[in-house]
């Protein structure tokens, strides 16, 4: 099962790069200094000199592994704790279904919409315009690639969710940073062809990764709730 879930992180990331791509390719541009400026867009970050290009983005991605990792730790602690205590204590049962029916809702809509709640990327925005600040300190970059773990995403958070049902804080490390690398061409090479790319990427394009997103969350929610109603147990995922 460890396997399974392993590998549905590693080809989220992989097969989910047009939305990464779309969404993520012109923030990842202005922090790692790479791809220019267009007219109109906002300036590119140059605090190092432009042939530290190689250094900015290693540092920046180094970052962002190291902090999927934790968030998934993370995930997969918190959800092993709930699980235990939902059955160890009847009071909270009801809490544990609820957590997935809420996964399931969360999937669903994002199924129907295409794309992440509003407020989802109305807090995007407000982080970006802290992270501009962040960067020129020294070590900033590897400080926001891990930070880059806390972006409103959809499509992260649907790894997350999958971390989180590995039943154990190294199997989540582990679905987070293959989640990671599984992403990391679309994002190595996005700043480089974002220039020339973003007009031609339609509206298509940019939900299908949130439509696939909200299928695995759906499915992994529903799963659960099967597994929780009409067994009694959790998700066999969730099993030692």
């Amino acid at each position: 099962m460890l396997w399974a879930l392993a590998s549905t992180a590693f080809f989220m990331g992989l097969v989910g790069g047009t939305h990464c791509l779309v969404m993520c390719a012109a923030p990842c541009a202005a922090v790692t200094g790479q791809g220019g400026a267009a007219a109109g867009d906002a300036q590119v970050l140059h605090w190092m000199p432009r042939g530290a290009a190689a250094q900015r983005t290693a540092s920046f991605h180094l970052g962002r592994l190291l902090g999927y990792g934790a968030a998934g730790a993370l995930a997969a602690f918190a959800m092993d704790r709930l699980a235990w205590l939902s059955q160890s204590t009847a009071a909270l049962r009801p809490v544990w279904t609820m957590l997935h029916v809420l996964i399931l809702a969360w999937g669903l809509l994002m199924m129907l919409q295409a794309r992440q709640p509003t407020w989802l990327e109305n807090a995007g925005r407000a982080i970006w315009a802290k992270v501009r600040a962040l960067v020129a300190r020294p070590g900033g970059l590897l400080v926001t690639g891990m930070a880059w773990a806390l972006l409103p995403c959809g499509l992260l958070y649907t790894a997350l969710l999958t971390a989180a049902l590995s039943g154990s804080v190294p199997r989540g490390a582990l679905c987070m940073v293959l989640f990671g690398m599984g992403s990391a061409p679309w994002l190595l090479a996005g700043p480089m062809l974002w220039r020339g790319l973003r007009r031609r990427l339609n509206q298509a394009a940019s939900s299908w990764g949130s439509r696939l997103a909200g299928c695995v969350l759906f499915a992994m929610g529903a799963t659960a709730l099967w597994m929780d109603v009409v067994h009694g147990q959790p998700a066999p995922w969730c099993l030692p």
